[in-house]
């Protein structure tokens, strides 16, 4: 009878460890300090950092998968994932296609150039504008300033190169990630002020997944309240922005 307990019970712990969730994560691991890919060839970041603080509240296990930007909504709806994390804008556009959680960082965008080149947006009419496909600074340029030339770009790691080297006069992106890219570039420096239009940039970042997956979207949304409320979101806050 001892035996058949002691198995019964390691028979529930096996079962139980077995039946952890696995969440499938899907980023464009281009755009530091959100997701980059390291020197150890790993997937880090703020966005990732979170997702796993998030995951551990979950009791789940995270999984993330590097991609082109432009194809993280599709792999999503196709269920090749089950959630995007990637500095992704909640946009009423994006929102007829996917759920988003709450957002978790507050969003703005900036042109930035050569030092010096550029003194504001008027100033960028008729010049050629680096951005990344897919992303919402494509659609406000397209939408808001046809005057300016965008010139897509599968990476803005390519598009600060070709700006480097003269064939772009700036790039445009969100606000925290060119501060990263101008430590990184002393030469390059901001153009104009800080753009929070609310129908591109202004409803933050958020979490997508598939609109029907309101059980994965209610336990995201509460994982994310708790790493709000324990101090954990504060920590990592100042480990990718304030450092």
């Amino acid at each position: 009878m001892k035996k058949f307990l002691v198995a019964a019970i390691l028979a529930g712990v096996s079962l139980s460890a077995s039946a952890a969730e696995t969440i499938r994560f899907a980023t464009e691991a281009g755009y530091a300090p959100f997701e980059f890919v390291g020197a150890d060839n790993k997937i880090q970041g703020f966005d990732i950092d979170l997702a796993n603080a998030m995951c551990k509240e979950m009791q789940a296990t995270c999984t993330f998968t590097n991609q082109s930007f432009d194809s993280l909504i599709p792999s999503l709806k196709f269920r090749r994932i089950d959630a995007v994390i990637s500095g992704m804008d909640i946009t009423a556009e994006r929102l007829k296609q996917v759920s988003f959680t709450n957002a978790y960082y507050d969003n703005s965008a900036i042109f930035f150039a050569q030092k010096g080149k550029f003194t504001d947006l008027a100033s960028l009419k008729g010049k050629r504008v680096g951005i990344q496909n897919g992303t919402t600074h494509q659609k406000y340029l397209m939408d808001k300033h046809a005057e300016i030339t965008a010139v897509p770009y599968d990476s803005y790691q390519n598009a600060v190169l070709d700006l480097k080297n003269g064939r772009l006069d700036a790039v445009f992106g969100d606000t925290a990630v060119v501060q990263e890219f101008l430590k990184q570039n002393p030469g390059l420096g901001t153009v104009g002020d800080k753009i929070t239009d609310q129908s591109y940039f202004g409803s933050g970042l958020g979490i997508a997944v598939r609109q029907n997956n309101t059980e994965l979207l209610g336990k995201m949304n509460d994982a994310l309240a708790k790493v709000r409320q324990d101090g954990t979101y504060k920590t990592l806050y100042t480990k990718w922005f304030q450092q």
